[in-house]
């Protein structure tokens, strides 16, 4: 009640309640406190370590190239490779490399089926990693 308010005597003078508006941003803040923390992503990036630099004969450093074709045509760096054969020639190329990488490229209306199979047979021939490209090589 509101004594000495304006008014007529004995009326009681509505005023405003701020403790449930307190209460309310207080919650609020208290939230915000503890959301805050878990909104900052971190992004980790590790990056490869740099070998020491060694000449090497182009022979050496020549990537291992597995390109499909549109009509499901099998290529290892430009020369053809029959599907029975690719396993082999895969293994026999990673044998010699240290780092068992193959670029994987496909045109864009190659058989789905084809280069799925084409990646399998890569890795089942000694590929630790299929990088697929996305840039044409030009060979």
């Amino acid at each position: 009640m509101a004594v000495g308010a304006g008014g007529k005597k004995g009326q009681v003078v509505p005023h405003m309640n701020v403790t449930p508006l307190v209460d309310v941003v207080l919650v609020l803040l208290i939230i915000f406190m503890v959301v805050t923390p878990l909104l900052s992503k971190q992004f980790w990036l590790e990056l490869p370590k740099q070998e020491e630099t060694k000449t090497a004969s182009p022979e050496e450093n020549k990537s291992v190239v597995l390109t499909v074709g549109k009509d499901g045509a099998l290529q290892i760096n430009g020369a053809p490779v029959p599907k029975e054969e690719l396993k082999d020639k895969v293994t026999r190329y990673m044998a010699a490399r240290p780092d068992k990488v193959v670029y994987f490229d496909a045109a864009d209306d190659a058989p789905y089926a084809t280069t799925v199979e084409a990646m399998d047979l890569a890795r089942q021939g000694g590929a630790k990693t299929v990088a697929i490209l996305t840039k044409k090589v030009v060979q």
